[in-house]
């Protein structure tokens, strides 16, 4: 069993990563939560007989600790791994982004590296089993891909935090929405933070897909926030378009892939949200439609499983797919934003 100790006591713990750690008792423990000096660190360690602290130097030195567990704002991602790193862990589960910038993530990769320590970003999708077996029906088709497109409706996260985590009675979420009429390089800002924290669940699957980022077509900011995106990886057209509002319809999120005749959807399970893997159908070129069975294993469980085969053995060490993963989304938010500014002038 390994020992894990949690950088951050958001939603992201609470709602996620807790929740799914008890269910892999055999394999996993936490010992040890550390928030930024909220005080949401000690509710949530006292909930399962873990220690609790602030700040990051106490939860290194906990001698119990083998496994960072990475959930701090991204712009603390980079420090918070290298804390880890220099703590001696085994492993590092570091949500997504690893790094803001190309040069701060291959420094991070080649540390990891060079010290044998395991790495795994989190990007549930990619884990999801309805994603693993629609990846292997599309290469089935023995078409090439034409486009991919995803297409994400969510109300925004104060509505999920509240229902899911420890929001008290009457108290409001913190979520802000922009106001109208934004300067062209506050659009481009927020654009280049969403494709950064929310089109990235998606941006591995689709570089396994499509190899490659050849320019963007369009981009663009949505009201009151989202974002509607097309960008070229080779022969390929990819479109990204997502919007969140407080009174909109519940939460959608699909990626579609067309190839030749052929289009397979693939439906994620909405964010904070336990309720099994992705839910797959197949649409074949003579009008037949395949729905394959679901399985009940959600992608962050999935996520923690292949964490395990890591730190086993069981499975390689992809440190370079890890950096292209974080390389390829880093180019498209600057490529993103640059063209939103650059089309206002």
């Amino acid at each position: 069993m390994w020992s894990v100790g949690v950088i951050g006591a958001g939603p992201g713990v609470s709602a996620l990563h807790l929740p799914t750690l008890a269910r892999l008792p055999e394999l996993f423990r936490v010992v040890h939560i550390a928030d930024s000096g909220s005080g949401r660190a000690e509710e949530l360690a006292r909930r399962i007989g873990a220690r609790s602290s602030s700040g990051i130097g106490e939860v290194f030195q906990d001698e119990r600790v083998q496994l960072a567990l990475i959930c701090s704002p991204p712009a603390d991602h980079a420090s918070h791994v290298r804390a880890a790193l220099d703590a001696g862990v085994a492993g590092i589960l570091c949500e997504k982004p690893l790094a803001t910038s190309v040069a701060e993530a291959e420094s991070l990769v080649v540390a990891c590296r060079e010290r044998g320590v395991a790495l795994l970003i989190g990007t549930n999708h990619l884990y999801d089993p309805g994603w693993v077996q629609a990846r292997r029906l599309i290469g089935e088709l023995r078409a090439p891909v034409d486009s991919v497109r995803v297409t994400l409706s969510l109300p925004p996260n104060g509505r999920y935090h509240r229902l899911v985590t420890e929001f008290a009675e009457g108290v409001e979420s913190p979520v802000r929405h922009p106001p109208s009429g934004l300067p062209a390089h506050v659009q481009a800002g927020i654009v280049r933070q969403l494709v950064s924290g929310l089109a990235v669940h998606d941006l591995p699957a689709i570089r396994d897909l499509v190899p490659g980022f050849d320019g963007v077509d369009f981009a663009r900011f949505v009201a009151p926030l989202g974002y509607a995106v097309g960008y070229r990886a080779g022969r390929a057209r990819v479109q990204l378009g997502a919007v969140m509002r407080a009174e909109g319809a519940d939460a959608r999120w699909r990626l579609t892939v067309s190839a030749g005749e052929s289009r397979v959807d693939v439906d994620f399970p909405p964010a904070f949200v336990h309720d099994g893997a992705a839910s797959v159908v197949v649409r074949g070129s003579e009008g037949g439609v395949m729905v394959p069975p679901r399985s009940h294993l959600d992608g962050y469980e999935a996520e923690w499983l292949a964490f395990a085969e890591l730190l086993s053995g069981e499975a390689p060490l992809e440190y370079e797919e890890q950096l292209e993963d974080t390389r390829y989304a880093i180019v498209l938010a600057e490529a993103v934003a640059a063209h939103i500014e650059g089309a206002s002038s």
